[in-house]
């Protein structure tokens, strides 16, 4: 899970950090059904491997929580297996064509489906001011309990947030050159016989 690091590879942490505060502020502040907080993560999953994933995706809501969104520490764990997940996806070449990156970004949606379901549910009561509430209020008001349309509501959102991040990242890595991915610690990771 964790080979080697390089400088070039810790430099990526705070660079994915910010990736992914920044893409996560706009959707957030735009209402948008999808999240846009994960491409950081998934891009040093990529690179760097799990570990350095899920260090990417905890930081990130750490500090953002810090700054001002305080409800996103409550999805820490949540940030964090999506890094997990998308690193071990990355390890199996789960990224290497737009076609795998978006089965990969389904994966990943079901992964985090069951630690940001319960914390929904649970703690914030369906509610947390993202775009998907309005599918949960939606839901709730056909008939369905809270947890069955917090659940579909953030499959829902998730999949169709972590597909577009997913396919977004791989066409990245796929134009950026050989010499400059080879040199990122996780980089026999996108080769195709790897």
């Amino acid at each position: 899970m964790f080979s080697k690091v390089n400088t070039q590879t810790l430099i990526l942490v705070p660079m994915a950090v910010a990736i992914n505060m920044a893409l996560g502020q706009v959707a957030s502040s735009l209402q948008l059904p999808i999240f846009l907080d994960s491409l950081g993560t998934i891009l040093t999953a990529i690179l760097g491997g799990p570990l350095l994933a899920m260090i990417t995706g905890g930081l990130t809501n750490l500090m953002w929580g810090l700054l001002g969104a305080p409800t996103v520490i409550f999805f820490t764990p949540v940030a964090m297996m999506i890094g997990l997940t998308a690193g071990l996806l990355a390890q199996r070449g789960g990224f290497r064509n737009p076609v795998r990156a978006a089965i990969s970004g389904v994966l990943i949606s079901i992964a985090l489906a069951f630690i940001a379901v319960p914390i929904r549910t649970y703690v914030f009561g369906g509610v947390t001011g993202s775009g998907i509430d309005f599918l949960t209020g939606y839901l709730m008001m056909t008939g369905r309990e809270l947890f069955s349309a917090v659940l579909v509501s953030v499959i829902t959102g998730n999949i169709a947030d972590k597909v577009i991040s997913a396919v977004v990242v791989s066409l990245i890595i796929q134009r950026l050159p050989e010499r400059l991915i080879c040199s990122f610690s996780g980089y026999t990771l996108l080769k195709p016989n790897a």
